[in-house]
């Protein structure tokens, strides 16, 4: 079964940083991807915009070079290409944007969408300029990748910036971890069945853990890295994402601010950190190997003689003070260079209280919903059952497995970036953050943050192709609990 194409109105879609790695490896195969299924209206047109002097066929040669492989005709290719121009523009310096406004107004009355594929720190003069020079009408709209931000200071900072010329209607903060199906279907999940929300509370659920775990090391990103770490690149945006939609209370409906006003109530609701050694664990990754290679340690991949305490690895146990989550840990967890690459959620059930079965039928295990978001989308809740065959009793946890490849096959399935880019198209902002979102969350990082720098704690090493130091395995089997182990 092939998902459904519902078509757009025409756009205009304006791409700062447009021959960068997010614009060439992200943005511009999902643009493909919607325009060969029918969904880019004729009139619709791609701009990037760069330093780089080039024109728009040097343009279309460097997408050949680098996205043709997501070519899958030679028709919808050619009509991809055809809509693609490029602009060189300083956004951080004096240029004249008067090219910029009179080719966009070369066809008047299309949604003009700006993706600030860019530093954060251009953000702010980037809006600037699209404001001085009359591009920020009320039909347009601006996307911002994460980090927003730093800390909460430099991220109240950046939202004013982007405040002064755009609304907050007209602002799209995106993780593309909220358009990946998975993470839609936990809401499906939750709010279009019966049998899960009424035990969807402390009285049933003994302990959730979130995993995000990259095999990569830092693939030319270490100046960035370097002054983000695990925290800011990761927990403050996804894994507090992805932890809202497992927490949140039922929407009264399923429209943007409904949403996002129960996801800013668990945000607020997280009991403080700091530095608690019993509810945080940061490390950073030695040589060792990954994917049968053997790997640098982080120290040698930022350079000789460089020394840094930035955590590429950080599991957290974080608490929610409300009623529906007392006393139930939140167990985080993600990293560079672990064993393996997924992103899971799993929600492990209480244990029966009481078992009537012989032992010699085996020990009972716990229900456990696991949500997979990577590699392979799907759903898995974990049962006990009897093992089939004579000779008594015997019990075995067997999986119930929703994998979406099969459960829907037949059709290719947008990635998340193919919907959250024509969500902002159609002026939906439901899978995007809102200001106050972004600044809860760093609100409640900020502590611990705070805390470490100004501590003498190195974080503890582990070696690539591990799970992360062994501090984080104790972190949960103190509590009794164990990280789950199909992520293994």
């Amino acid at each position: 079964m092939s998902p459904k194409t519902v078509p757009v109105d025409p756009f205009d879609c304006v791409i700062f940083g447009g021959t960068g790695d997010l614009s060439l490896r992200k943005l511009l195969p999902a643009l493909y991807h919607r325009d060969r299924d029918g969904q880019v209206p004729p009139t619709s047109r791609i701009f990037s915009i760069s330093r780089k002097a080039m024109d728009a066929a040097s343009y279309r040669r460097l997408v050949e070079n680098r996205v043709g492989k997501h070519k899958t005709d030679q028709t919808s290719w050619d009509r991809f290409l055809g809509r693609l121009d490029h602009i060189a523009l300083d956004a951080a310096g004096g240029a004249d944007w008067s090219r910029l406004k009179s080719r966009l107004d070369e066809v008047p009355g299309q949604v003009r969408v700006f993706y600030l594929a860019t530093a954060p720190a251009l953000y702010g003069p980037v809006c600037a300029r699209l404001g001085e020079a009359g591009l920020a009408a009320p039909e347009a709209r601006v996307v911002v990748e994460k980090p927003i931000g730093h800390d909460l200071a430099s991220a109240e900072r950046i939202n004013d910036e982007i405040g002064k010329v755009f609304a907050e209607r007209q602002t799209y903060r995106i993780d593309h971890y909220l358009g990946k199906e998975t993470v839609q279907n936990l809401i499906a999940l939750r709010f279009a069945n019966s049998l899960f929300e009424p035990l969807w509370s402390a009285t049933w659920i003994d302990h959730v853990q979130i995993t995000v775990a990259e095999t990569v090391g830092l693939e030319g990103r270490a100046d960035y890295y370097d002054t983000a770490g695990a925290l800011r690149d990761m927990v403050q945006n996804h894994l507090l994402q992805l932890l809202c939609l497992v927490a949140l209370e039922p929407p009264r409906t399923f429209d943007a601010d409904a949403v996002r006003d129960e996801k800013i109530k668990v945000l607020r609701a997280l009991e403080p950190i700091g530095e608690d050694e019993h509810a945080i664990i940061r490390g950073q990754y030695r040589r060792g190997a990954s994917d049968g290679k053997a790997v640098p340690g982080y120290l040698e991949e930022l350079g000789e003689g460089k020394a840094s305490r930035t955590e590429t690895f950080v599991a957290l146990k974080v608490g929610i003070g409300n009623w529906r989550w007392a006393g139930v840990p939140f167990y985080l967890r993600t990293g560079k260079r672990l064993a393996a690459r997924t992103s899971e959620i799993v929600i492990q059930f209480r244990q029966v209280p009481h078992s009537i079965f012989p032992r010699s039928a085996g020990g009972l295990e716990p229900n456990r919903l696991v949500i997979r978001l990577q590699p392979d989308e799907g759903i898995t809740l974990h049962l006990m059952t009897k093992e089939p065959g004579p000779g008594g009793l015997r019990l075995k946890s067997v999986p119930l497995d929703l994998s979406f490849a099969e459960a829907f096959a037949g059709g290719r399935f947008p990635e998340a970036y193919e919907r959250l880019l024509l969500d902002v198209v159609r002026g939906n902002p439901t899978l995007f953050m809102r200001r106050d979102e972004v600044e809860a969350a760093w609100t409640w990082l900020d502590g611990s943050i705070r805390a470490w720098e100004e501590g003498s704690n190195a974080p503890k090493p582990y070696t690539a192709g591990s799970w992360g130091p062994t501090a984080a395995t104790a972190l949960i089997e103190r509590d009794g609990r164990t990280w789950h182990e199909a992520a293994a």
